[in-house]
């Protein structure tokens, strides 16, 4: 696997740049110090250079980010506080996810099997603008940049103009804020703030790989900004035709297509759908009836 090389950065693509359930493994070498940023599936297959870093630096806590960490116990593991209990312990990945305890019960087998997760409770938490120092000139700087968790963040190699963006993936699925700690909210402001990071390379952890230009990111940012309001638009049609429960709003989808099931879809499909309609309860655009119904206000 040979990788692509942004001075001291280099960039391992993962099968169709990454698209899930793969990703694009970062590795980032200064003089004393070599770092990677996540560790996804395409990690199993880099060999000697993630074999040899001294830490892992994670921009979040997801299973698909978390694969060879327990391959690595020579490493360091480093998270933003907010997600540092979901990497230290199988309860806390319980609780990062927030799904019911059938749901999780169902989807653990699968994160062990699918995704090697092995928890890590020696790992240690950064905090928004930490800065490391690789050696060389090299150094990293966090900024914190929550929604799809409420520990995500953007790791940027200043020195090199890279900056590593995770899970604001910039694909045609949109901004994924389904879990216990994600926030709509908290994701609409990151979209926000990424636009002021100083970077000529953008590396995405899914499908989109490496950008470059900075004409071209901002292009791909609005455009996936944009499914937020789709969603929320898709919802109105459904209540223009007549009023809807909850449970009948996430048996008609604003995620996934119907007839797509994996173990927590419909999970996630509930706190989307519940925190859109938050947002347009608090714009006076939903009501929510005595009887238990969403309708246009």
């Amino acid at each position: 696997m040979e990788p692509l090389k942004f001075g001291a950065v280099r960039v391992y693509l993962g099968d169709k740049s990454g698209k899930y359930p793969d990703g694009n493994q970062v590795i980032v070498q200064g003089t004393d110090t070599r770092v990677a940023f996540d560790t996804p599936l395409s990690s199993l297959h880099v060999g000697a250079d993630l074999d040899g870093v001294d830490a892992v630096i994670l921009s979040h806590v997801h299973e698909d980010h978390t694969v060879s960490l327990g391959r690595l116990p020579h490493a360091a593991v480093q998270v933003h506080a907010a997600d540092l209990a979901a990497v230290q312990s199988w309860d806390g990945l319980r609780r990062h996810y927030g799904y019911a305890e059938d749901v999780l019960d169902r989807l653990m087998p699968m994160v062990r099997a699918q995704f090697h997760f092995a928890p890590r409770p020696d790992a240690t938490a950064y905090a928004d603008g930490q800065m490391w120092d690789l050696g060389g000139g090299v150094h990293i700087r966090a900024h914190h940049l929550p929604g799809h968790t409420s520990g995500h963040c953007a790791l940027v190699v200043e020195s090199e103009g890279v900056a590593f963006i995770g899970d604001i993936d910039l694909t045609g699925f949109g901004p994924y804020y389904g879990d216990a700690t994600s926030s709509l909210v908290q994701f609409q402001r990151s979209l926000e703030r990424i636009k002021a990071i100083d970077a000529k390379v953008w590396v995405t952890s899914h499908h989109r790989g490496v950008l470059t230009g900075r004409v071209d990111f901002l292009h791909a940012l609005g455009r996936f900004a944009s499914k937020i309001d789709e969603r929320s638009a898709k919802l109105i049609a459904y209540l223009r035709e007549r009023p809807h429960t909850l449970d009948e709003l996430v048996a008609r989808r604003v995620l996934y297509p119907v007839g797509y099931e994996l173990v927590y879809v419909a999970s996630a499909e509930r706190r989307t759908i519940l925190q859109h309609l938050a947002q347009l309860q608090a714009e006076s655009a939903v009501a929510l009836g005595t009887d238990g119904t969403y309708r246009l206000a």
